[in-house]
């Protein structure tokens, strides 16, 4: 929330400052082998980084912040845009100085990378021993063996049934109050930007009572909030094996909130084509479900919607935002917009800018777009705006939703919410912050007797361009 509005080089900023968070500790001092993992992209990564610690730490691996001090350096890659396969190239550049001072020492690719780039990862560049695709960390041993013994170890199979369903993700580098829940793999939408389904594989749905269990236990270990994660939660649906019981996300929704009312849920991301009024009245008849909805809307023009594989149109989409501020006007929402596809007009740019009034997004990931190999686009399409061009449009998203956030924000003075306190601020430890239902973070000053975890009262008396400000209140 602190970066409402980044611009190309805000992102590769916030990527950096995920990667510096890094080190995603166990126990540094035990003994034993020792793993070091940087994770990039999407929150699903960070999930699977804590799945693939696990793995590791079964297997007498502990995590470790020092890189040198490791005997395997992981990192997660993603391959959404071209910028982040470029940071990517250069930490594997740096992880092949530390091989070379310490002999031994492995460097693993996992993640959508992987899948997309294995060939010219080990045969090209030759910077890595393991090459891991997302349906393949149970491997992980087999192939740190394969590579122990002067190989390179290989597997990017993607699969239709891996849900990592049984194994208890590592909280890495949590800060004890938040966690990640991944509910489903993959993705069936086929959006034509986007390789998610080429280095994912197709859509499958976790095991609900799993997923339940897997919340009770991080409520029962202090946890107060989860995010369920999907590239898209509303096509959730999962089975019973006899085939007697069938979850679709509002009633997966439901039973997490049922946990526990001081277990506060978010979920992320939904698809404008699948959101359901039953998501939207479940999420309306519990406190504890965060009235915020993350809804792509990526164009705002139906015939650019059309060309994106996005399944719906503009219509569809305002139908959708009505709905929501129909059932829970205090809901805020927020989007991902692309700026520049192929060939879209300035009469079609246009189209996007008002849709950030008309949505009234609390904020929106923007970005001007990155042709990826071997997606649709790239195999049917030109891309023909030119750089200076999609620049110039990504600005002008920028300055609109950053004007809309403010009034979104301004609204909120003198308003009181109930805030879950995740720790310090960062510009000072006499301060707590904390997110509210609406996903808005809040900065305030600390309180004797309260802590990371716990829930309080905050009036806003003022706030910036990202964040509230405010004081602890009674109700």
């Amino acid at each position: 929330m602190y970066n409402q509005n980044p611009t190309l080089e805000d992102v590769d900023k916030n990527i950096d400052e995920k990667r510096q968070g890094e080190a995603l500790v166990l126990n540094e001092n035990q003994g034993g082998k020792k793993f070091y993992i940087e994770s990039y992209g999407c929150a699903m990564n960070f999930s699977d980084s804590e799945i693939v610690a696990s793995i590791l730490s079964k297997e007498g691996y502990s995590s470790t912040r020092v890189m040198e001090h490791s005997d395997l350096i992981l990192i997660n890659t993603c391959s959404i845009r071209e910028k982040a396969e470029y940071n990517v190239r250069q930490r594997l550049r740096e992880f092949d100085k530390v091989k070379k001072k310490n002999p031994g020492t492995l460097v693993g690719v996992m993640g959508c990378m992987a899948e997309r780039l294995k060939t010219k990862l080990l045969e090209q560049e030759k910077l890595v021993d393991i090459v891991i695709g997302p349906d393949a960390y149970r491997d992980l041993p087999g192939l740190i063996a394969t590579a122990e013994d002067g190989n390179k170890g290989v597997n990017v199979y993607l699969s239709r049934e891996e849900t990592y369903a049984d194994i208890s993700p590592l909280r890495l580098g949590s800060n004890g109050v938040t966690a990640f829940i991944s509910i489903m793999r993959g993705c069936d939408n086929m959006c034509s930007f986007c390789v998610v389904p080429y280095t994912r594989g197709r859509e499958r749905s976790r095991d609900a009572y799993s997923i339940v269990a897997e919340a009770a236990d991080l409520y029962d270990r202090g946890f107060r909030e989860v995010t369920l994660l999907g590239q898209n939660v509303d096509s959730y649906k999962w089975e019973s094996p006899d085939q007697s019981e069938n979850v679709n996300f509002a009633q997966l929704l439901e039973r997490v909130a049922l946990v526990s009312p001081e277990l506060r849920i978010r979920f992320s991301t939904s698809h404008p084509k699948d959101i359901t009024d039953d998501v939207l009245h479940t999420m309306k008849a519990h406190e504890n479900i965060c009235k915020y909805i993350h809804l792509p809307v990526q164009s705002g023009n139906s015939r650019i919607l059309e060309l994106m594989n996005r399944t719906y149109t503009r219509e569809w989409y305002m139908e959708r935002v009505n709905k929501i501020y129909e059932i829970m006007p205090d809901c805020a929402i927020s989007a991902d917009i692309i700026t520049g596809f192929c060939s879209e007009t300035e009469e079609e740019h246009q189209d996007t800018l008002s849709m950030i009034e008309f949505a009234k997004y609390s904020y929106s990931y923007t970005f001007s777009y990155s042709e990826r190999p071997g997606t649709p686009a790239a195999k049917k399409f030109e891309d023909d705006i030119p750089l200076d061009v999609k620049k110039r449009r990504l600005a002008e998203v920028i300055k609109v939703q950053r004007d809309v956030s403010a009034k979104h924000n301004q609204k909120d003075l003198g308003k009181t919410f109930k805030v879950l306190i995740e720790g310090n601020s960062k510009k000072s430890e006499l301060h707590f912050k904390g997110r509210n239902s609406q996903n808005k973070m809040i900065v305030f000053p600390k309180q004797e007797g309260l802590g990371p975890g716990d829930y309080t009262y905050v009036k806003v008396n003022d706030i910036t361009s990202a964040t509230l400000i405010g004081e602890i209140t009674t109700v």
